[in-house]
């Protein structure tokens, strides 16, 4: 199977084991420029580690792998791929040592060697955008969750991807704080990021996909638009699943 070369991204059997387990068995996607994937699924289905092989995090052990058409090996320059594509993590990962402006103007001038007035005026440019201008000078334990994650968002947007990843973007936010996610991953599709989103909060994945890509035992069972997979999934699996999740 050939990568789709209208897709920003395009996985052809992709597999990843850990010694004798398979985490990732044979997965085929194609994700359009500015779409918004969420990848859902059952605990140890391997969300987590497919969005982590897009960046290779975690480096995956056959099959292809492209992005704008290139494709993504072991030879692949690590820092180029992560100023592509960008992650942002479950536990935000933030420095605690250093302010919110200087959480996200780190990478841009370590490495794209940008100088500081510049990479601080893209900063303050993306904390405006998730709306957390106000706490730049501030450190990340004077923040709540929900503005941490935020700050975790700007700092990977200062990157300027053309990919975002999010790996349960929600986890412990309160309703108004993943409202919050919700809206920023919107606003940043239509500005053509393209996204794929790990979460098990099914109301915020009905809201926010252009897609659903449902996982079970590492394979991919689904690929729906999120009404139908909502209203009327087509595996058995998934109706389970949902009916565990939502009842």
């Amino acid at each position: 199977m050939t990568p789709d070369p209208a897709a920003v991204l395009s996985i052809r059997n992709l597999s990843k084991l850990y010694k004798d387990f398979i985490a990732l068995d044979r997965i085929n996607l194609d994700v359009r420029r500015g779409e918004k994937v969420v990848v859902l699924g059952p605990s140890g289905s391997g969300k987590s580690t497919l969005i982590r092989c897009l960046n290779r995090i975690e480096p995956h052990d056959s099959g292809s792998l492209h992005i704008n058409g290139q494709a993504i090996t072991a030879r692949t320059d690590l820092i180029r791929l992560r100023a592509l594509v960008g992650l942002v993590f479950q536990n935000y990962n933030l420095f605690p040592h250093l302010s919110v402006l200087d959480n996200c103007t780190l990478a841009p001038r370590l490495v794209r060697r940008m100088p500081r007035a510049q990479a601080e005026a893209l900063a303050m440019r993306f904390l405006q955008q998730v709306n957390i201008a106000g706490q730049a000078r501030k450190y990340p334990i004077q923040l709540s969750g929900g503005q941490q994650q935020r700050v975790a968002i700007a700092r990977a947007l200062c990157m300027q991807p053309e990919i975002m990843l999010f790996d349960e973007p929600t986890a412990a936010l309160d309703p108004e704080a993943v409202s919050g996610v919700a809206t920023i991953m919107n606003d940043l599709a239509a500005q053509g990021i393209t996204m794929l989103c790990v979460t098990h909060e099914m109301r915020f994945a009905r809201h926010v996909a252009d897609l659903i890509v449902f996982m079970d035992q590492g394979r991919i069972m689904e690929i729906t638009p999120p009404e139908q997979f909502f209203t009327n999934p087509q595996t058995q699996r998934a109706q389970d699943f949902l009916n565990q999740m939502i009842g």
